[in-house]
């Protein structure tokens, strides 16, 4: 089975995985997931495979096969993981959990190496650019930075007591930090690093993006540069893309006809794929905010998506 260029996949309360030719829209295979909906899919660096977050364990597929069984199954979290991701190089995958906790997992034996305490359930995870700290939010309010190489938490922060952070992602250059709430709120942060290797947060601005929850927040890739966007995908059904310069409106993606769940950007920046409990995907053009391709199949929410359009960034 030749690997596509261009890797998307979806997922839905319907306990199915899709992937998708991107253009033509037709979904080319379908993986059954039974034993419980997903969370979260990502796919690896190498684009080999597609890890699934469900409850309460985290599932590695091969993207290149027809076989429905995954590789690999990671299972030490005890609730719904909420979040997963990689390591640059492919070596290593972290995780975020309702069980309150952030672990690291050797992507290939499937043995959870590191477990750090957030006492609250995660929401989300993200790594820094520098590889070096991962970044949770927690349903409590709070922001943690875990320092890898000292194997603690660095620094907390709580912007909004008692409001649950949903999104939190971080610029490609390791500039900027916004994290959103339940309250449609963004906080934004500029990332200094401070005179040891600690991160340090600067407060920058405080958007109010939407009347709804905000259920994913997405700063571009690297090579939209120099237009720099923040995407914000709501309950209230729309997506809103934000210019980081003054954080202007530049357009609202309006299509779906209920809560956008997920969405993730081209490596370009030009395109947006957005995630919908409409049970349909959707892929649109940032400049335009018009709507040129839907993804139908899934019978349920889809709550997940995942795109992996970029060079193969090869395990070392």
């Amino acid at each position: 089975m030749a690997q596509p260029s261009v890797i998307l996949a979806t997922a839905s309360y319907d306990h199915t995985i899709r992937f998708w030719e991107p253009k033509s829209g037709r979904c080319y295979r379908t993986i059954q997931y039974p034993d419980s909906q997903v969370n979260r899919v990502e796919i690896t660096p190498d684009k080999r495979f597609l890890a699934a977050a469900g409850n309460s364990h985290i599932r590695l597929f091969d993207v290149n096969s027809n076989s429905p069984q995954p590789v690999i199954s990671y299972d030490s979290h005890t609730s719904n993981v909420m979040a997963v991701g990689f390591h640059c190089d492919g070596n290593w995958m972290y995780s975020g959990s309702e069980d309150g906790t952030v672990r690291i997992w050797d992507l290939r034996t499937g043995t959870c190496q590191r477990e750090y305490e957030s006492r609250a359930a995660v929401n989300t995870v993200v790594i820094h650019p520098n590889q070096k700290e991962l970044i949770s939010g927690d349903q409590n309010g709070n922001i943690r930075v875990w320092d890898l190489a000292a194997n603690s938490c660095s620094c907390e922060l709580v912007p909004e007591v008692d409001t649950a952070v949903r999104s939190l992602t971080v610029m490609w250059d390791g500039s900027m930090v916004v994290a959103a709430n339940n309250h449609g709120t963004c906080y934004v942060w500029r990332l200094l690093k401070g005179t040891q290797t600690i991160t340090c947060f600067e407060p920058l601005h405080k958007l109010q993006a939407h009347d709804g929850y905000i259920l994913k927040c997405l700063l571009s890739p690297e090579f939209c540069d120099p237009n720099r966007y923040l995407a914000t995908a709501s309950s209230d059904h729309t997506v809103k893309i934000w210019n980081v310069d003054g954080f202007k409106l530049e357009k609202t993606l309006v299509g779906h006809q209920r809560w956008v769940w997920d969405c993730v950007f081209s490596v370009d920046g030009a395109y947006l794929i957005t995630a919908s409990s409409d049970s349909t995907a959707r892929l649109w053009t940032v400049s335009t905010g018009e709507a040129i391709q839907v993804y139908q199949g899934h019978h349920k929410a889809t709550v997940c998506c995942a795109l992996h359009d970029g060079a193969e960034s090869a395990p070392s």
